[in-house]
């Protein structure tokens, strides 16, 4: 995903020749592009005679669903809880985290009229 991110597309040589490095069969690539492809994180178009892929979501989009889906199914609703955690976490960071999150939640209540 991350070299479908940087460059928008690829195929499964390209992709390859991008993580060879790390001793990755061309089947390995293979097989998982069209696993993601299953899952509809990629779309898929035939291009003389191979795939070509690229992502249905941009970074954002799919690190803001895969946090939705945890927080959702482990703690079923329990929002509070899933918030709290996340502040206390932001905080053993570092200070900066917790201006961020204060900052991010001014501009949402900003774009929403001042409902939080």
């Amino acid at each position: 995903m991350e070299h479908l991110w940087a460059l928008g597309s690829g195929d499964v040589k390209s992709v390859h020749a991008a993580l060879k490095a790390r001793r990755i069969t061309v089947n390995t690539i293979q097989s998982t592009l069209r696993r993601l492809y299953d899952k509809e994180l990629l779309r898929r178009d035939k291009i003389s005679h191979a795939h070509v892929y690229s992502p249905r979501l941009t970074r954002q989009e799919y690190q803001r669903q895969v946090l939705a889906e945890v927080v959702g199914d482990v703690l079923r609703g329990e929002a509070d809880a899933a918030l709290s955690a996340f502040v206390d976490l932001a905080a053993e960071v570092d200070e900066a985290h917790l201006r961020r999150l204060e900052q991010l939640i001014a501009e949402r209540r900003g774009r929403s009229g001042g409902a939080a």
